[in-house]
This record gives C-alpha cells, structure tokens and sequence, in this order.
C-alpha cells in the first residue's frame, strides 16, 4: 500500500496536472492589498510589490546579488556541525526535515555568509533565508554567524547582518538556545577589533535572534512594515488579554520608540549602508554618494529602482498609515 501511495498515485496525479498550472505560478499575491503581480517583475523589484511596496521575504543569494557590486561575491566556507544531534522526532524526523528544507533552497541550513565589495569597500555580509526551517537559530547558523564576524574580524571589514528568524530551532533544545551567548561573545570581539557591525532587520525577527546577536548592532535598521520582537503579538495579547496597539511590534513602530534608527526601504539599502560604511570606517566617501542626504534621525524613502537615490523624508511623512 505504501507502494502505491508513494509512488504510483503522485505520478498519476503528475499526469492529471492541469496545463495551466505552470502559468498559475508566474503570478504572485500581494499579501497586502491582494493584488496580482507578474513573478518577473517582482523579482526585477527586488521583491517589493510596485503599487503597494510591500516587502516581501527574498531568497539569501538574492539578496546577496542585489547588495554587492556587480553582484560578485565569495561565499565564506562555514564549519559542519552534528546533525540531529538529539535523535528528534515530531510529527517527523528533524533529519528528514533538513533534507526537505535543503531540497527547497539549495542551502546547508538558514544562514549564508559572504564576502565581497560595496562601492569599492571591502565588506563582510551575513544573510539569514526565512525559507529555511523558518530561518531558526540551531547550531549550523549560530556558527555560521560566529564565522561571520570572525571572517570581518580577520580580514579588518565591517560586518553586515540581514537578520530573518522565527527563534531559536526546537528540534536542538538547549544547543541552539547556547547560539545565544556563543554569538554574543563573537560581536564582543568585533567590537574590541574596533570595526562596525550594521544589523538589517527583515520581517520577521522574533525569538532568540532577536534576544542575542540581532539587537547588538552598532546601527540597527530595517525594512518597512518588519515585525520584530521577542514574542509575537498574538502570544502577548493572549497573556494581557488586552488589544495592542495598531502597528505593534512592526519597525515603523520601534522606530518611534527608539528601538531601531533608521527604517529603509530595500532599494535604499545599498546607498544607505554605503554611507554608514565610509562614516564608521573614517573612509572618503564614494563618488556615487556624494550629495546624498544626511543620515541622522531619518527615514530614507526611494523614488525610484536606481540604488543610487537616497531621498530622506521627515518621520511623520514615512509612518503615515
């Protein structure tokens, strides 16, 4: 029967397939308004639906391509780590949900790492994929991001981190919540080296990320509409058993508040983090980015898909509902 089940009816039902299906998925949903748009263009965007600008998640090696110059980057060799480590098993075994998560994106586990150039400077780049196990800290991604700002230490760059995290990966128990104080300890260590570490904020960072390495940046921004924080609303809302306020927890919000510095949008990233570069690297600044705004108490906004366009809006203008 399992014979049957597994193979013969999946290859069946591949035959029944409708013919329209493939066109179906070139066609994406706007999570926000709803509206239809073409993948193709989605992906020349970056991701960000045109009309409503609603960011939405992007692969680790695209993000990746869109950050460096040229879209030239070297990958950073991560260390193994043991696999199932704790023999775990729910509904099914967390090897076979590696293998699956692995099949999806291409990737060993949550985190990639790479090095490479933005506007001429040499930089070091961290990326999580929400993709992957809900991009959740385990062993392999806490020593992936170890090896990150160990990589920026040596070779004396700045240290960028794309953060995108459901928590801390239940299948590892106590080893993943020890990623905390492991990758603490290594930005400590940047920081005694004397060189920056920016922390992007993507949606979403929740849980352990979010309690270690993600809120230990020297600047902290993020992408607009992110939700980020510990536990997430509907857990606390359940706890007070009060209703929370209306964009609660989102980077618009703890930009109010003091809890991140500037919210950018993703086309703007590059012009953005290039100038915190030069600042905290004591580097002319590169010739692209002369003339741009200031970057203090702002929210950079685009006009435009040119990365070279940095045009600040007042606060109030950006967080309008």
């Amino acid at each position: 029967m399992n014979w049957i089940n597994n193979v013969v009816r999946p290859r069946i039902r591949s035959f029944l397939k409708p013919k329209d299906e493939a066109a179906e998925n070139l066609w994406v949903k706007d999570p926000e308004s709803g509206e239809m748009v073409f993948y193709r263009d989605l992906e020349a965007n970056q991701w960000v639906v045109p009309n409503s600008g609603y960011h939405m998640k992007i692969k680790a090696t695209d993000r990746l391509k869109s950050f460096f110059d040229g879209e030239r980057y070297d990958l950073v060799p991560l260390p193994s780590v043991a696999q199932d480590p704790l023999k775990f098993r729910d509904s099914k075994k967390y090897i076979d949900r590696l293998r699956e998560s692995r099949t999806k994106t291409g990737m060993e586990d949550a985190v990639l790492v790479a090095t490479g150039k933005l506007y001429g400077a040499e930089i070091t780049v961290g990326v999580q994929d929400f993709d992957f196990m809900g991009g959740s800290l385990g062993m392999a991604a806490g020593q992936a991001i170890i090896t990150g700002l160990e990589t920026a230490a040596r070779k004396k760059t700045p240290f960028v981190l794309f953060a995108a995290s459901g928590g801390a990966r239940m299948q590892e128990g106590i080893l993943s919540l020890m990623q905390m104080p492991r990758t603490t300890v290594a930005v400590l260590r940047l920081r005694e080296a004397g060189l920056p570490f920016i922390v992007v904020f993507t949606n979403p960072t929740t849980g352990g990320v979010t309690a270690s390495y993600a809120m230990l940046g020297d600047v902290h921004l993020a992408e607009p509409g992110a939700l980020i924080c510990f536990a997430g609303p509907r857990v606390i809302e359940q706890t007070i058993r009060e209703k929370l306020p209306k964009g609660f927890q989102r980077s618009e919000y703890l930009y109010d508040h003091g809890m991140v510095d500037m919210v950018v949008h993703r086309h703007n990233l590059r012009p953005t983090i290039g100038q915190l570069v030069s600042i905290f690297t004591k580097a002319p600044a590169p010739v692209e980015l002369e003339g741009s705004a200031p970057l203090r108490s702002v929210v950079a906004t685009p006009t435009s898909s040119n990365d070279d366009d940095l045009v600040v809006a007042p606060p109030e203008a950006a967080h309008a509902e």
